[in-house]
């Protein structure tokens, strides 16, 4: 995880190669997912790029987690390099957004590409995801019945 102190400077999760650009999301192995973060004021930005289910929900719990802890106020995730989302990798953003609630803090997704898109809608998922206050709904905690 980055210091604090360098705000702006992207990171890679531990043990997952870098990887820049969509065409190069399109070129990883199934089952791997890459994140990269940088802060952005009192909130991290979080990109994910390639394929975010078992395997990979698996391996970005951490790194996602140490992203929640270096924020202030939360997460603001760009989702839209994702080639696949499953209900594993689903069920790892509602476990950080569960952890950010907690804590006093978001999950917001603010960008999404049509393989979220289409989980969260058939889900009826997308308000939770959705930025608080005025241009969005307050953030509420997932209960087993809206689970």
């Amino acid at each position: 995880m980055q210091h604090p102190s360098h705000p702006g400077r992207p990171r890679t999760a531990p043990g997952v190669p870098c990887t820049r650009g969509h065409a190069a999301a399109k070129h990883l192995a199934p089952g791997r997912a890459v994140t990269s973060y940088a802060t952005s004021g009192d909130r991290v930005r979080v990109t994910v790029r390639g394929e975010l289910d078992l395997v990979s929900g698996d391996r970005l719990r951490g790194p996602l987690g140490e992203a929640l802890t270096a924020s202030t106020t939360g997460l603001d995730l760009d989702l839209s390099e994702l080639a696949f989302c499953d209900c594993a990798g689903l069920s790892v953003l509602m476990e950080l957004r569960l952890r950010a609630l907690s804590r006093g803090k978001t999950v917001v997704i603010r960008r999404s590409g049509a393989a979220t898109d289409r989980l969260l809608r058939l889900l009826g998922a997308q308000d939770l995801f959705s930025p608080p206050g005025p241009h969005g709904p307050s953030p509420r905690p997932l209960t087993p019945a809206t689970a």
